[in-house]
């Protein structure tokens, strides 16, 4: 209805969908919360409009899905050879201009957090397959800032249980790691995923550290970045 129309009165919406004035404008609120931008006018009698150009995504994209475009094209930017690569970059600079400002600024926070280094060279070791829970497990602790814990087998093939926080991700294909804080060892550390076993997602909550702790364990490593003003962010 704010879509076909401007200049709904919250009373108006509320007769017309035959719900009270109060959950209207909870309903608002959740809706502002999606990332649409719906505005409070004054006036005689008040009234809300919705701004057009935030349906086009964000109706649709929650901010895991962002964060899965994200990855996607900082893949395409590691391995140039897949056919339309060289677009990633221009296509996610679209998906930042169509979207409200605090989604773009939510969209480059994470961007910060994901790190594209050269591919591997030393394929000595075949990659092993990632255990499906960790990839779900890992995107809720990246995403929401939980604790996870796990079973890890290092290079000498030596086992330990970890906990630890995961701040970023960084992509050297064909492996991708955790970059972490290892609660136990209290030092940043990389986590290759296919490496990990048995995940558990604590629900223990942690406060996001220094952009360093990202971009300092692989300095070879390029942030995904836009060609949009740097807004002020959670690591800063």
């Amino acid at each position: 209805m704010l879509r076909r129309r401007a200049g709904w009165t919250v009373d108006a919406l509320a007769h017309e969908v035959g719900a009270s004035r109060r959950t209207v404008l909870r309903d608002m609120n959740a809706l502002r919360d999606r990332g649409f931008d719906i505005s409070g006018m004054t006036g005689p009698g008040g009234g809300v409009r919705l701004e057009p150009t935030s349906v086009l995504i964000s109706s649709n994209l929650l901010t895991d899905e962002l964060v899965a475009l994200v990855l996607t094209s900082a893949i395409s930017r590691a391995t140039t050879s897949i056919p339309f690569a060289a677009r990633a970059d221009r296509a996610l600079e679209k998906l930042e201009a169509a979207l409200p400002a605090q989604r773009t600024s939510e969209l480059q926070a994470f961007m910060q957090r994901i790190v594209v280094g050269d591919p591997a060279t030393d394929l000595t070791e075949i990659p092993g397959p990632v255990d499906p829970r960790f990839l779900t497990l890992f995107e809720q602790g990246f995403t929401r800032c939980l604790v996870l814990r796990f079973t890890y087998t290092d290079r000498h093939g030596d086992r330990t249980r970890r906990q630890i926080e995961p701040h970023g991700l960084l992509v050297r294909v064909p492996y991708w790691y955790a970059i972490a804080w290892d609660r136990k060892k209290n030092e940043p550390r990389l986590f290759r995923a296919d490496r990990v076993r048995r995940p558990l997602l604590t629900g223990i909550p942690f406060i996001p550290r220094p952009r360093d702790l990202v971009t300092g364990l692989c300095p070879d490593a390029r942030p995904m970045r836009s060609k949009s003003k740097r807004p002020k962010n959670e690591f800063d």
